[in-house]
């Protein structure tokens, strides 16, 4: 590296930015769109949409295919319906949080909008962030997912699941069975220490998977452990990697 290349990247990260070339495979956001693409993706469920931030990135990516958003906060959503609204593409599923039964369940509203969950938080994950403090709670309604996304789907939808439900993901895909032989992939937060009582298991999740013929196709760090450098939670992408044997998207553990 020429002394010039070296001094301008120190003064870069004197300022918090880094100067370097961009390799397109190693942008997250590349790699999911090529995935899209490769698996032929013309239909995106996308579970704990919040105000729509996932949706909006599969634009910017360049995914031109239908997108349905599910969201069970109410301020949360109605900002998600105003977003959606100018997408003639891009639909908004009735008000319910998607899970293993129907029903209803208490939500639990945190200070930031994106750390709501229906499971307790615990005290690691307010150590983490102050302000995801649940502020307070709304009972809404429980939907399995192929109870309400059933509807959505056409003879030739290849779905893609995208769930982000503060370690509720688990319920969602035992909710979900009905919906297997139409799924050519998922994008699954994974939480890989306790944040939330209950809340799903990263390797069972990565087994029950494996199970149904899908395979982890990329990993992206959303957040890091600023002391020990661990991950703590990262989004995980799916896609099948092995013949499914028989019978075995009968059910999820």
């Amino acid at each position: 590296m020429s002394a010039i290349k070296s001094f301008a990247k120190r003064r870069f990260h004197s300022f918090g930015y880094d100067v370097r070339r961009f390799y397109p495979l190693q942008c997250e956001a590349f790699r999911l769109g090529r995935m899209l693409e490769t698996h032929e993706v013309n239909l995106v469920f996308d579970v704990g949409a919040n105000i729509g931030q996932f949706a909006q990135s599969l634009r910017k990516l360049g995914y031109r295919g239908r997108i349905v958003s599910f969201e069970a906060q109410s301020e949360a959503r109605d900002q998600l319906l105003h977003v959606a609204s100018l997408d003639p593409l891009w639909e908004v599923a009735p008000k319910a949080a998607i899970g293993a039964e129907d029903g209803e369940i208490e939500l639990h509203l945190a200070g930031n909008s994106i750390s709501t969950s229906v499971l307790p938080m615990l005290d690691s994950h307010l150590r983490l962030g102050p302000d995801s403090k649940y502020v307070r709670t709304e009972r809404v309604p429980l939907r399995r997912l192929d109870t309400i996304g059933t509807g959505y789907l056409q003879p030739d939808s290849n779905l893609f699941i995208k769930a982000d439900v503060q370690g509720y993901e688990g319920e969602v895909l035992k909710g979900a069975t009905g919906l297997w032989s139409r799924v050519v992939g998922l994008h699954l937060e994974m939480l890989f220490v306790p944040l939330y009582a209950g809340q799903s298991s990263y390797k069972e999740l990565i087994c029950d998977l494996n199970t149904l013929g899908f395979e982890l196709w990329d990993l992206r760090s959303v957040l890091v452990d600023q002391q020990t450098g661990r991950m703590l939670w990262a989004d995980a992408v799916f896609f099948p990697g092995v013949e499914v044997k028989e019978g075995a998207r009968a059910v999820l553990r």
